[in-house]
This record gives structure tokens, C-alpha cells and sequence, in this order.
């Protein structure tokens, strides 16, 4: 992690449901934080690098998210697209929980 990020609270952990995805916007920036089966957190972009649609309207499964408009999926855990339509990887965020408080390190 870079010296330069700045850590900044997006939602508290009682926002985003176990299992679930959450947008965010803050700083000009659309987010999604995603809530893993097991507890843990991740943040990427919210906008599929493909064709613009909110990947938080999608589909979340283990750690996969599914776009809604074309069906290509993401792992919330690295960005990493899984193939056709995606050509592009998601930027990804490191996240930490203080106290309820999810905070996301963003570029200062």
C-alpha cells in the first residue's frame, strides 16, 4: 500500500449485508464494496470495464460478480475478469474495518 492513500470510511459494516454488494460514491468515484459469505471485505470499481452498467445491480455469487448488462463476471477479490466480454481487469481498493466503519484506502 502506497504511502499516499488516503483511508476514508465509505459504510458501516450493518450497511452491506453478509453475501451482498453495496455502491458507494464518494470522491467522483462509484464503488462497490462487496460483503463475502464468511465475513470479508472488498472494494472495486462499480462500473464494468466493458459497457457502462453499475456492477452493484448485478449478480453476486461466492466471489464472482456478474454484470447485468452482458453477463461477464469479475473477482471481487482481485478485479480479474473471467473471460468474454471482458477485456479489461476492475481496479480494486484495499478495505479495512474499524470498530463498524468500512474504509477504503483512495489515491490522496
Amino acid at each position: 500500500m502506497s504511502e499516499a492513500a488516503n483511508w476514508v470510511r465509505v459504510a458501516s459494516v450493518k450497511d452491506v449485508q453478509e453475501g451482498s454488494a453495496f455502491p458507494v460514491e464518494i470522491m467522483g468515484l462509484q464503488l462497490a464494496i462487496y460483503h463475502l459469505e464468511g465475513g470479508a471485505l472488498h472494494c472495486t470499481d462499480n462500473v464494468c470495464t466493458h459497457a457502462f452498467a453499475l456492477l452493484t445491480d448485478g449478480w453476486l455469487e461466492g466471489t464472482l460478480i456478474e454484470c447485468p448488462l452482458h453477463a461477464g463476471q469479475f473477482d471481487v477479490c482481485t478485479g480479474k475478469g473471467q473471460g468474454a466480454p471482458i477485456e479489461e481487469d476492475l481496479k480494486t481498493f484495499a478495505v479495512k474495518l474499524e470498530g463498524d466503519d468500512i474504509l477504503v484506502a483512495l489515491p490522496a
